[in-house]
């Protein structure tokens, strides 16, 4: 029984037991709703709770514990979850009295539904990252940790003496992130000043969205602007007559994209955050004596201050993590060096390279995809930690 079918079956039977159990409740009190402590509607969901719910936590157990390695006994599945969905049609309907209170037990389930589906986030998270240190693991019984994390060369050869050192893919990512940091971070937070501060309310209502439709542009979208336009346009006007390079894929391009691509997460949570400073504050600065410029740089930034950073880190996690736009602007050239119109690449870009193809996945040269993998997933969660940390301690509390 496919499991997708067996999730819709599962649906109807709760319809059902909505209809059936809201129908009983009735039944029971003759038809006057008021003889019963609860609406009609809340045996009803009760009843569907009861039918739907235990079987559907067991089909998503089975998918993540089983999936799709073992078909053959997915009609064992679905025979259970019949089973259980019918035990618990009977339970739903035995409780239905007049008496039965049943709004509260109705609001007792949904509540450990929605405790169950924050968890699910959580759960995700700790499976990514117990994935990635089994993985991991596996990788450092083949290849030496000392020559990971100290090396300074990048040479994957699948036949044999490679070279994989991270620093090099390290070096890259942190280059690239900065340059988009320096064109997205003060760009973003004198976006954020304007429509906060001066901007009319008929000019933030199409200034804010129109900013914001740069966060909904695919990378991909983002990754042909730089290797058709913004590339040939930096090694023609800057790169060649500075005798720097000549070459169209550079850790310039790619910065400078993925910069404009950032500005609306730092535009965006900057401005929300300034918008939260108190009008009292501005008023007060401004009785004082004070120009709308320097109550904006003495009053509003300082108060604002710990969220901004806070934006800008989780902006830095975010171009950290970009992929697409390095491929294409920046290239694939695993090197170390200052000159910003060379080739570079990421952590993420290796990634990928070394998990496609017709690769040996017992090899160190594809296991290494999950090591590069924990150590960035290490990096972007302390940066968000930090972020999180400066927000909460540095955050101004106002009534």
């Amino acid at each position: 029984m496919n499991p997708g079918f067996l999730l819709l079956l599962l649906l109807v039977l709760g319809g059902l037991g909505f209809a059936i159990g809201r129908n009983r409740a009735l039944s029971l009190a003759q038809g006057d709703s008021r003889r019963l402590h609860s609406l009609p509607d809340y045996y009803g969901w009760f009843t569907a709770l009861m039918t739907s719910f235990p079987g559907l936590v067991m089909v998503a157990i089975w998918m993540m514990i089983v999936g799709q390695k073992r078909p053959d006994l997915t009609v064992l599945l679905g025979g259970a979850c019949l089973v259980v969905a019918a035990a618990g049609f009977g339970f739903g309907l035995s409780r239905i009295t007049p008496d039965f209170r049943a709004r509260n037990a109705t609001e007792r389930l949904i509540m450990w539904l929605l405790v169950g589906a924050s968890l699910i986030a959580v759960l995700t998270t700790i499976g990514i990252f117990l994935s990635l240190v089994v993985e991991t693991g596996h990788f450092f019984q083949l290849y030496p940790a000392k020559d990971f994390f100290f090396s300074t060369k990048w040479n994957p050869q699948f036949r044999g003496g490679s070279d994989l050192g991270i620093w090099p893919l390290l070096w890259g990512t942190l280059y690239v992130s900065a340059i988009a940091l320096l064109v997205a971070v003060p760009i973003g937070l004198m976006s954020a000043v304007y429509l906060s501060e001066y901007a009319s309310s008929r000019t933030r209502a199409w200034v804010k969205p129109a900013i914001e439709i740069l966060a909904g542009i695919p990378t991909i979208v983002y990754g042909l602007f730089a290797l058709i336009t913004v590339g040939p346009l930096l090694r023609d006007w800057f790169a060649q007559p500075l005798g720097l390079g000549d070459s169209a894929s550079s850790v310039m391009t790619a910065g400078l994209v993925m910069g404009v691509m950032v500005i609306p997460f730092v535009s965006s949570l900057s401005d929300d955050i300034i918008n939260a400073v108190p009008q009292s504050l501005r008023d007060g600065s401004l009785a004082m004596g004070a120009t709308s410029a320097e109550t904006v740089r003495k009053v509003v930034l300082p108060a604002a201050l710990p969220g901004i950073v806070g934006a800008v880190l989780l902006a830095a996690s975010r171009a950290i993590g970009e992929t697409m736009i390095v491929v294409m602007g920046a290239g694939a050239a695993a090197k170390l060096s200052l000159n910003p119109f060379e080739a570079m690449t990421t952590v993420t870009v290796k990634i990928v390279s070394q998990l496609t193809g017709d690769t040996e996945f017992a090899s160190p040269e594809t296991l290494v995809a999950f090591a590069l993998g924990l150590t960035l997933f290490l990096f972007t969660l302390g940066l968000n930690v930090i972020a999180l940390v400066i927000v909460r301690k540095y955050r101004e509390q106002y009534e």
